[in-house]
C-alpha cells in the first residue's frame, strides 16, 4: 500500500487528536487515585451536625487538570457537584506552576526538568503557559474564574473579608453556594521579580506557598539542596504579603524558612496542608516546636490525608494527627488540607468528609469543637489576614 504524504500528513493528524484527546485524563488517572479506606458509619445526628458545618478545606490541586470543575467528574478527588455533597464552604485552589522531574521528599535540584511544561503541552494549554510559570497561575486563576462566572452564583470568588462574610451569610441563610479561594503553591512563579506580586494579587490570590519541591528565589524548600531560609526577596516579599492580605503558607518551606516566617509573622500563618511528625514521621511534616509556633500566630495546622502527611489512608490517622495538634496547641489550631488532586492517593473524596466528623464526634469532641476544626478557625484566619474589601 502507497502511502502519499496527504494520507501520512492525516495520520499524524489523527494520532496526535487522539493523544491530546485521550493523555490528559489517562495521566490523571495515573496520579490522582482513591484506595477506598474503610470509613466509619456516619450516624443521623452526625450527618445533620456536619450539615450545619462550614467545611473549609484549605489545599486542592484541581486547577492544574484538564477538567470542568462545575461537572461532576469520574477521575480525582474534587470538584463543585462533589464539593457540594462534602458541604464544603470554602475551598481553597491552589495553582501549582513546577513541579521536578524525579521529584522526591528529600532533595531536588531547582534546575531539574519539570513535569509541569509537559503537562501544559499535553492539555492544549495557551502557548504563553508552556514556558512561563508566572502566565501558568495566570492561567489557572482564569479557570477558576470562569467556573464562577458559568456557575449561576454556586461558586463564588473569594477576595475579601466582604467576600466571605456574605459567603457565610447566604449559605446560613440556605443558599447552596462554595467559596473558592485562589492560592499559589511556591513563589517561583514570581520569576525573581517582586513586581510581578501585583499581578498574581490582581488575579485573585489570597494564599501563597513559599516553595515546593525545591528551592528557588524567595526560600529554601524542606524538599531542596540547600535547604536554606528566606532570601533578601523572600523576607521583602513576606512583608508585602502580610501588608496586601495575603495569607502566608509555611507548605514544604524548610525548617530555617518556616522558623524566620514564625518569627517575622505579624498576622496569622497557615500550614495549607501535611501534617505532623509525632504522628507520621515525614520531613515535609511540621515538628511540635513548629505547630507550636503557628498557633503563636494566630494560624492553623491543615492535616492531610494522603500517606506521607499521616502515614495512612484512614481517617484515625487523619484525627490522630488532629489529636495531636489540639493536645499540644489547642483545638483552635488544628484545621483540614486535603491536598486533593495533588497527584496524591487518598482514601475517599470530598463527598464523604462526613466521616471525619464522625470520627471526632466518636473521639468525644463536642459540636463547638468539631465546628472548628472542620472550618471555623480556618475562616477567622482569614477573617484576620484577608483585606477587607
Amino acid at each position: 500500500m502507497k502511502i502519499t504524504g496527504l494520507s501520512l500528513l492525516a495520520l499524524v493528524v489523527v494520532l496526535a487528536v487522539a493523544f491530546f484527546s485521550y493523555a490528559p485524563g489517562k495521566i490523571e488517572r495515573m496520579r490522582n487515585r482513591i484506595e477506598p479506606a474503610e470509613l466509619p458509619e456516619v450516624t443521623a445526628d452526625t450527618q445533620r451536625l456536619h450539615d450545619s458545618l462550614q467545611v473549609v478545606d484549605m489545599h486542592s490541586d484541581t486547577l492544574m487538570w484538564d477538567r470542568d470543575l462545575l461537572d461532576r467528574g469520574d477521575r480525582g478527588h474534587m470538584d463543585l457537584p462533589r464539593l457540594e455533597d462534602g458541604n464544603v464552604a470554602l475551598q481553597v485552589f491552589s495553582s501549582v506552576s513546577k513541579s521536578p522531574k524525579g521529584q522526591n521528599y528529600d532533595s531536588n535540584p531547582t534546575d531539574a526538568g519539570d513535569n509541569i511544561t509537559l503537562l501544559a503541552i499535553a492539555q492544549l494549554q495557551p502557548f504563553r503557559t508552556w514556558g512561563s510559570l508566572l502566565e501558568r497561575s495566570l492561567y489557572h486563576a482564569e479557570k477558576l474564574r470562569s467556573a464562577a462566572d458559568e456557575s449561576d452564583g454556586a461558586l463564588r470568588l473569594i477576595r475579601s473579608r466582604a467576600d466571605l462574610d456574605r459567603l457565610i451569610a447566604d449559605r446560613v441563610d440556605g443558599e447552596q453556594v462554595t467559596g473558592a479561594l485562589f492560592s499559589v503553591e511556591g513563589l517561583h512563579n514570581l520569576e525573581g521579580d517582586i513586581d510581578n506580586l501585583d499581578k498574581l494579587y490582581d488575579a485573585g490570590m489570597r494564599m501563597a506557598g513559599f516553595t515546593h519541591f525545591f528551592d528557588n528565589e524567595v526560600a529554601g524548600s524542606m524538599h531542596g539542596e540547600d535547604k536554606g531560609g528566606l532570601t533578601d526577596l523572600g523576607r521583602e516579599v513576606f512583608a508585602e504579603m502580610e501588608e496586601r492580605g495575603i495569607v502566608v503558607d509555611i507548605a514544604h518551606a524548610s525548617h530555617e524558612a518556616v522558623a524566620e516566617m514564625l518569627d517575622l509573622a505579624t498576622k496569622p500563618v497557615v500550614l495549607s496542608h501535611g501534617g505532623v511528625q509525632a504522628t507520621c514521621d515525614v520531613n515535609r511534616n511540621l515538628t511540635d516546636e513548629e505547630v507550636r509556633g503557628v498557633a503563636a500566630t494566630g494560624g492553623v495546622v491543615g492535616v492531610g490525608y494522603w500517606d506521607a502527611a499521616v502515614c495512612d489512608l484512614t481517617v484515625d490517622a487523619v484525627v490522630d494527627a488532629i489529636d495531636h495538634v489540639v493536645e499540644i496547641a489547642g483545638v483552635e489550631t488544628a484545621a483540614l488540607g486535603s491536598d486533593y488532586d495533588g497527584a496524591t492517593t487518598v482514601g475517599w473524596d470530598t463527598t464523604h468528609l462526613a466521616a471525619i466528623t464522625q470520627e471526632l464526634v466518636d473521639r468525644g469532641y463536642d459540636d463547638t469543637e468539631i465546628a472548628a476544626i472542620m472550618g471555623g478557625n480556618t475562616l477567622r484566619v482569614l477573617r484576620a489576614v484577608l483585606p477587607a474589601e
